[in-house]
């Protein structure tokens, strides 16, 4: 049985978008897609709930259900061709879509991102699902969709003729190069007929530090050199495993944050990696990805890995 693409679904515009986009991803990826809402009311109250209460739970679970018809008659509308389901999960929203979510091929989420300008940051249940999940996580934006032109599918689920492609980008550690992060990298870029833009940070050893296989005493440009050498090597065989993938790769000195959203302004997708092991603070993204999934315009993409 296929794992389906699973959409958290609310009533924010963030949320519409999210579906949009899952959808498309669905489709490309040939997979079912599930439109999931999650809200705390019970379908069997205890006997010895007022009326009043009970009343109030279904309202709520009727407002519930509004939120998931009107993101699937979105989907009805755009994507005709989509084998989709529609449920509603009883349960605090993060434990009820890590619930659900860990059952599918990817989970999306709406994100409202971190503006200089609104200071809105993404949501507490957006965070925390993508922080503890065990699948990869899209986050989605309101109005970003896939931004850069023809990153889209038209309403047949076809990819529009000779219109240009949306860079996907990957920020890839050359400290930890996870081949779970870099395989969902080049498989979106890929399933879009789209350039992998690879962006990685290197950053000068303390003297009496040297890192693996580094000179102690070797200069920048020298040290630069090598670590462009080594990107390319760990990209080397996945060159291989995906030869209709266009690569680049851009390597640079210092923090790999900037660059890295830098690359992300006409990009259709970014691509972060998160290690699914608990730090003493329990599980949280690392300080690039919880930058890019901040700041980021385009829709952000979290790969757990161990």
């Amino acid at each position: 049985m296929l794992r389906p693409v699973v959409v958290g679904v609310d009533a924010s515009p963030e949320s519409l978008a999210a579906v949009e986009w899952a959808a498309t991803e669905a489709l490309r990826r040939d997979r079912p897609l599930r439109l999931v809402h999650a809200c705390n009311w019970s379908p069997h109250p205890p006997s010895d709930v007022p009326t009043g209460v009970t009343a109030a739970g279904a309202a709520q679970a009727a407002r519930a259900r509004t939120v998931l018809d009107v993101a699937m008659a979105r989907v009805d509308t755009d994507r005709p061709a989509i084998r989709a389901s529609a449920d509603l999960l009883e349960g605090p929203a993060s434990v009820a879509l890590l619930r659900v979510g860990g059952q599918g091929e990817l989970l999306v989420l709406g994100s409202r991102g971190l503006g200089a300008v609104s200071g809105v940051v993404v949501g507490s249940v957006a965070q925390t699902v993508a922080a503890a999940a065990p699948v990869p996580v899209v986050l989605v934006r309101a109005h970003a969709g896939e931004a850069g032109p023809g990153s889209g599918l038209d309403r047949d689920g076809e990819e529009p003729k000779d219109a240009p492609i949306a860079d996907v980008v990957l920020g890839l550690d050359l400290a930890d190069p996870c081949d779970e992060v870099i395989e969902f990298a080049f498989t979106a870029a890929e399933l879009r007929g789209a350039r992998l833009h690879v962006v990685s940070a290197w950053r000068n050893p303390a003297f009496y530090l040297p890192g693996p296989g580094e000179l102690a005493l070797a200069r920048g440009p020298q040290r630069e050199e090598e670590w462009r050498g080594f990107q390319e090597a760990v990209l080397q065989s996945w060159r291989g495993k995906f030869p209709d993938v266009p690569v680049l790769g851009t390597l640079t000195a210092g923090r790999a944050a900037t660059p890295l959203l830098s690359a992300t302004e006409q990009a259709c997708l970014v691509v972060v990696g998160r290690r699914t092991h608990e730090g003493r603070a329990g599980q949280h993204n690392g300080p690039v990805t919880h930058a890019v999934v901040h700041h980021a315009r385009c829709p952000v993409a979290i790969v757990p890995h161990p």
